[in-house]
């Protein structure tokens, strides 16, 4: 099958259009420890306040808001760990759509009850023995449903893109234009459709992708100038267990991005107690890792201004524990 047209800004845009009132336009967050002890003027995009506590609201509900009448009817499916399926179980509810979510055994349990409630039905799978694509395929053949992939998909783009529009915009209304710009990074989706954005509205600011160690597969393929395999490693971050960087994503990002950095479960851990301490938010391991790289001076930030994209806050009670316990 030929892979999709790759999006362009001008789909970011008419995503932003079309989710106004659907998805939370959050604020920019600043605070002088952070600039202190990054040396830069740091402006944080809190994605965990979005409704369903994550960015990824913003391409379910665009690519199913794109779905005809006839695909409607049956409705959609995908696999997720957890933020995308809550999010398009949340963009179903909105359209009165029904939603099958293959959601792995081990996802967190936040996750899994927070899909639930929005209606959508869950099918378990093992990550680590069954292939989620070929089980979502064939689920939504089973259902006369559409798949509406977490990241590889030309709608899903450029809605995510949604986020780097709003955080150049609203830092440009406040006299700043970030001349980098960190996000958290699985399968591509977020940092693509950003890349877009910056392209467009902010030529020259630097993308730099922020993954896991071991799970850094961006940052190998755009070394390595092809798509490369995660070489794996723990699940601490979960959001961001994408086996390799995606199609479409990874067309986009080759072209945009200046590079990517890893950082270790112990930075992420510091990263979200500091969100806590200081940005007084709940930030999940995966949506904390642009954060921890900032914190553990990987990323080129002195002197200039940042944009740091909190990715998503949905996180067992269990594991946040650990992070109050972390050295602040």
């Amino acid at each position: 099958m030929e892979p999709a047209p790759l999006p362009g800004f001008a789909d970011v845009e008419a995503a932003a259009a079309r989710l106004a009132g659907r998805v939370t336009h959050t604020p920019l967050l600043r605070h002088p420890l952070l600039d202190e002890l990054s040396g830069g003027t740091i402006l944080v995009k809190p994605e965990p306040l979005q409704r369903t506590g994550s960015f990824k609201l913003r391409g379910a509900t665009n690519a199913a808001l794109l779905l005809g009448p006839e695909a409607r009817q049956g409705g959609v499916v995908t696999h997720s760990s957890g933020n995308h399926g809550q999010a398009l179980a949340c963009a179903a509810h909105m359209l009165g759509l029904p939603a099958l979510i293959a959601m792995p055994a081990d996802a967190p349990a936040i996750k899994v009850e927070s899909t639930r409630r929005w209606g959508a039905a869950i099918h378990r799978f093992d990550r680590h023995a069954e292939d989620r694509e070929a089980l979502a395929v064939r689920l939504a053949a089973e259902r006369g449903a559409t798949v509406i992939p977490p990241f590889d998909h030309p709608h899903v783009i450029a809605g995510q893109g949604t986020v780097a529009l709003e955080l150049i915009e609203d830092a440009r209304a406040a006299g700043f234009r970030p001349e980098l710009l960190a996000v958290c990074t699985g399968g591509g989706g977020l940092i693509a459709g950003c890349a877009l954005a910056a392209e467009a509205l902010a030529p020259g600011t630097e993308l730099w992708a922020a993954e896991p160690e071991g799970w850094d597969d961006t940052r190998r393929s755009l070394e390595a100038g092809e798509r490369l395999p995660a070489e794996g490693g723990d699940g601490f971050c979960d959001s961001l267990l994408s086996r390799q960087p995606g199609v479409l994503t990874f067309a986009i990002n080759r072209r945009l991005l200046a590079g990517g950095v890893a950082v270790t479960a112990a930075e992420v851990l510091r990263a979200m107690r500091f969100a806590f301490d200081h940005l007084k938010l709940v930030v999940e391991p995966g949506g904390a890792v642009a954060l921890a790289a900032l914190l553990a001076g990987k990323l080129p930030a002195r002197g200039r201004c940042c944009g740091i994209v909190l990715s998503g806050g949905n996180v067992d009670p269990a594991v946040f524990a650990r992070a109050l316990q972390a050295a602040a």
